[in-house]
């Protein structure tokens, strides 16, 4: 694992600092997972609860920034096992695994089927999965999900390289593989083939966020599960089992989902709604946290 401290400020420091957080670990489907109490401005133990799952190569640093605009509601966090601060999980990480990891989670921590679970990228399949598969909660939040197959996202080719890319990763040595998996240019070229906004404050803080977190995984076995789990799933397999209201919070300009076929999954479920936000990709939880937690706080309410 690569632990570089973040060089940047952040944009949204001084809300953050309105919110108390506390840090945890519990012992769950053989990861030590660790987990962080939200507490937002005008929260408190009657307050609505938000189970909040990141994305692929992510922690959970990501999803703060929205956290920081969110008011009267508790958000719960965890670290995906094997990124972050989480240990592996035994056995493969696939979205199974994970699904199941959540769910054991939930119990885990004490959040009961009144809880609201929140999916971003990677984490909206987890968590469209886990709740497919008997996951009990209130109502499900989705932001930039993966709503169909990425091979067949209007960045379609960037996907085929990322494949070979990880299959490289794959077939070199361990230490040769895990130095590709975790290269700085890679990594500085995923963040600029995301990134939407012309702030260059902005877009010089989104880079350092990913230099800084994007190679904190545990080893390369988790990695390369993970992204096959991401390559191989989306939400659309699991949106008709979903039981509960569920919010799509997708972006007019994210080349991983097209616009058309967020439209498409929002169709698949029982009950949902769909908020598309303007000039942003996938990157709604670092470019437009402010009006992400306008929805969700409405759809919350």
């Amino acid at each position: 694992m690569i632990v570089r401290e973040p060089r940047v400020p952040s944009p949204y420091r001084r809300l953050l600092e309105s919110v108390a957080v506390r840090e945890d670990v519990v012992r769950v489907a053989g990861s030590d997972t660790a987990w962080w109490t939200y507490d937002t401005p005008g929260a408190d133990d009657d307050s609505p609860v938000v189970l909040a799952v990141h994305g692929f190569r992510g922690d959970h640093h990501g999803l703060e920034p929205v956290v920081a605009q969110l008011t009267g509601v508790r958000v719960v966090m965890p670290d995906l096992p094997g990124f972050g601060e989480s240990t592996p999980l035994e056995g493969e990480h696939s979205v199974a695994a994970y699904a199941a990891w959540l769910t054991a989670f939930a119990a885990a921590v004490g959040l009961d089927e009144s809880v609201v679970v929140l999916g971003h990228s990677f984490g909206s399949i987890v968590t469209s999965a886990a709740l497919a598969d008997g996951l009990r909660a209130s109502r499900l939040v989705l932001v930039n999900p993966i709503a169909a197959p990425a091979l067949s996202g209007p960045r379609g080719v960037v996907t085929r390289l990322a494949v070979f890319y990880y299959w490289a990763g794959a077939a070199l040595p361990e230490a040769a593989g895990l130095t590709v998996l975790q290269a700085a240019p890679v990594v500085r070229f995923t963040s600029l083939a995301m990134v939407k906004t012309r702030d260059r404050g902005l877009r010089r803080w989104i880079h350092d966020q990913h230099d800084s977190y994007f190679s904190r995984f545990a080893d390369r076995r988790v990695v390369l599960d993970a992204f096959r789990a991401s390559v191989s799933s989306d939400v659309s397999s699991y949106a008709a089992r979903v039981a509960v209201p569920t919010l799509l919070i997708a972006a007019d300009r994210d080349d991983i989902t097209a616009l058309p076929a967020q439209h498409e999954l929002r169709a698949l479920f029982p009950d949902a709604r769909l908020t598309v936000i303007d000039g942003v990709g996938h990157l709604i939880h670092y470019e437009k946290p402010k009006e992400a937690a306008a929805a969700i706080r409405g759809f919350v309410a």
